[in-house]
């Protein structure tokens, strides 16, 4: 590209900026200014994307993706790269804006950054087509509150999909998800914060598969990690939904002796359940649905887990506020979490005992929960954040 600048000053002025940017965008990584590229290329100019049947041809999408430096010279027509000129503004303004923004999203994912906290969330699902799609809808000319409200909306309709997904047993990884991000990607490609709210929420509404969807959601083979990152989020809204202070960023810590654990509010006892379960299978399903989960640092499983529910319900009163909840005295001179029930109306109450229809009345709540945290008026919300 550099070569085709044929003004040595400007071909310097070029050169500096691209030094800069891959520079920069190294920092984060030892791949990320390839990264980076790709993303661009594919949220701005992606066009097609290889066919879901045999023996169908690489597209667009595909491409950028393992050679993006040769599609661009294929390109070269329709990205409007012809004069020297054409050049120069590819680099200084094209890849310095969308690398630039790039970088930015790569730091929110990394930490929790106020504003995009979405892009946090996805990431911590290890969403990585969350960088095109973001993308695609930024353009140069675009005031800078346009911009994040861009990426708030379009980050917020990823994290609730993400979730729908994850409580309805769906992948959520690359292969699975490409081709489906790869249409969202150009629906919203350079459009308008309330034309990229519309569409979203439109695609939102008419998915079929909802919290509600599932009401069996449980703890089950290898998605143990993504029920805690989801309890993570349902206990922390629920703690500043009544005025406390966020704490996700401990909950979602796993290793250490700081650590958080997924708590079984059922001790794995079978026989003391043997009333209302006739099979050990039949408890052991009932068990891990998520109304019969906390999270709780590890130390308290170890202290407290085995024992039956009678017994340890009283030292959930000392931890987090979603496991307060079963105790009355989460009830007594706690004004923002009375408040908080009074307005959202969720069906709040404290357990004397746990049996089978108190993890019912728990799950129904967790559905509840997730479908206030994740519902597709967020998007409307963030629009006019």
């Amino acid at each position: 590209m550099l070569t085709n600048i044929h003004d040595v000053e400007g071909r310097n002025r070029a050169t500096r900026d691209w030094k800069k940017w891959v520079g920069k965008l190294q920092e984060l990584g030892k791949e990320e200014d390839a990264d980076s590229i790709k993303s661009w290329l594919r949220s701005q100019h992606a066009e097609t994307i290889r066919e879901r049947k045999a023996g169908a041809l690489p597209g667009d999408f595909d491409l950028i993706a393992t050679e993006f430096h040769r599609w661009v010279s294929d390109h070269k027509g329709k990205l409007g790269l012809q004069a020297g000129s054409d050049f120069a503004r590819f680099i200084q303004q094209d890849f310095a804006f969308y690398a630039n923004w790039y970088f930015q999203i790569r730091k929110a994912a990394e930490n929790l950054t106020a504003g995009l906290e979405s892009v946090f969330y996805n990431a911590q699902n290890n969403f990585t087509l969350q960088y095109p799609v973001l993308l695609a809808p930024l353009r140069m000319e675009d005031a800078e509150k346009d911009l994040l409200r861009k990426l708030r909306i379009t980050a917020a309709y990823l994290d609730i999909l993400i979730a729908r997904r994850i409580w309805n047993f769906r992948a959520i990884d690359y292969s699975t998800m490409q081709y489906a991000m790869f249409l969202v990607m150009k629906e919203i490609r350079r459009k308008g914060p309330s034309e990229i709210a519309k569409v979203l929420k439109g695609k939102l509404e008419h998915e079929k598969e909802t919290f509600s969807s599932n009401k069996n959601f449980r703890l089950r083979g290898a998605n143990g990690r993504q029920i805690h990152k989801l309890l993570a989020r349902i206990t922390d809204h629920v703690e500043t939904c009544s005025g406390m202070p966020s704490r996700y960023m401990e909950y979602i810590r796993r290793g250490g002796k700081k650590g958080y654990e997924v708590e079984h509010i059922w001790a794995n006892h079978p026989e003391w359940h043997m009333d209302e379960f006739n099979h050990p299978n039949d408890f052991e399903e009932y068990r891990n649905r998520t109304g019969g989960l906390l999270l709780l640092p590890k130390s308290f499983n170890a202290s407290f887990g085995d024992l039956p529910y009678e017994k340890k319900a009283k030292h959930y009163d000392g931890q987090n506020l979603l496991a307060r909840s079963l105790n009355d005295n989460a009830y007594d001179r706690n004004p923002g979490f009375v408040r908080y029930i009074k307005t959202s109306g969720l069906p709040f109450h404290a357990h004397r005992e746990f049996k089978k229809a108190d993890l019912d009345a728990r799950q129904e709540l967790y559905i509840k929960l997730a479908e206030e945290i994740w519902s597709s008026d967020r998007l409307e919300r963030e629009l006019d954040t």
